[in-house]
């Protein structure tokens, strides 16, 4: 075999090998789109349980319930989507959803656009395990900023003091309406 042949059987290879190990266009749109979905989905049975208590009782009853039912509702979620879901931001409120080295490199690409003023897009790509994950940002919504909001203006002392009764190393304050709160990480298994 020549060098020339020898040259493009090992381009043949070398794209073969690669088009096996990653994703296509299409397979990434489809875990985009399912990635989209479960992150809703999850993230509104979340918000309908914390609002219901809010409305119940405020913040000394919301902030109880998401210490003992958060992590179950989103295991819910994961067991009727055969995923994995977890929730994790750059600032804690539960020390036990702290990120990854790959979940830190993905906040950091977030908090970086959303510093430049870009626009902030879920994330899929495979594992070296042959599984896929979806990134996504959650923005901090405008009716979070009583438990997650800036001291003094939208967080009272009061509130404050509740949420370090039950969280006392507490970092997840500090933020306003838009801006990156955390991100979801969603694995799928492999095909």
């Amino acid at each position: 075999m020549n060098l020339k042949n020898l040259l493009i059987a090992m381009s043949i290879t070398l794209w073969f090998v690669s088009c096996q190990s990653g994703l296509s266009e299409a397979d990434k749109g489809e875990y985009l789109e399912r990635g989209k979905k479960i992150a809703a989905a999850t993230a509104e049975s979340m918000l309908a349980e914390v609002g219901k208590n809010m409305k119940e009782g405020g913040v000394a009853q919301a902030v109880p319930f998401c210490n003992i039912h958060a992590d179950g509702l989103t295991t819910e979620m994961a067991q009727q989507n055969g995923v994995s879901i977890k929730r994790t931001s750059h600032l804690l409120r539960n020390e036990k959803n702290a990120p990854n080295s790959r979940e830190q490199e993905i906040i950091a690409q977030f908090q970086k656009l959303q510093a430049e003023k870009q626009e902030l897009s879920p994330v899929v790509e495979q594992n070296e395990d042959g599984t896929v994950q979806f990134y996504a940002p959650i923005k901090l919504a405008q009716k979070c900023t009583v438990c997650h909001g800036v001291l003094g203006e939208t967080l009272t002392q009061t509130n404050d003091s509740i949420i370090k009764i039950i969280y006392p190393k507490d970092q997840a304050i500090g933020f306003k309406e838009g801006d990156l709160r955390a991100i979801w990480s969603i694995q799928f298994p492999k095909k």
